[in-house]
């Protein structure tokens, strides 16, 4: 058993409030906040990817839909497909992404 803290999980590699709470061959698991009015612009990534919101709410963007999505949501992104988030909310949105690696 290992059990990961929060804020001792490695921090992801770019300019944002998320942590790396959990990684295998399959999966990659992070913890995103994003402060009100906080975005991240439309990128791609290679895997599928399911975000689950813990906190918030947010508007999700890709290429062809924009939905507000909030607590207790369950969001899928096909890899491949531009996607980005912007918090819209006057509270921090707290997301679980959980990549599926290839």
């Amino acid at each position: 058993m290992k059990i990961t803290k929060l804020h001792q999980a490695p921090k992801v590699p770019y300019d944002l409030d998320g942590h790396i709470i959990a990684r295998a061959s399959c999966v990659e698991i992070v913890h995103l906040t994003l402060k009100p009015g906080q975005q991240i612009a439309k990128h791609i990534n290679p895997n599928d990817v399911f975000f689950f919101v813990l906190e918030g709410k947010s508007m999700i963007e890709t290429d062809d839909e924009r939905a507000l999505v909030q607590k207790d949501q369950c969001i899928f992104v096909e890899g491949g497909t531009n996607r980005g988030f912007d918090n819209i909310s006057v509270s921090d949105f707290k997301v679980m992404v959980i990549k599926l690696q290839q």
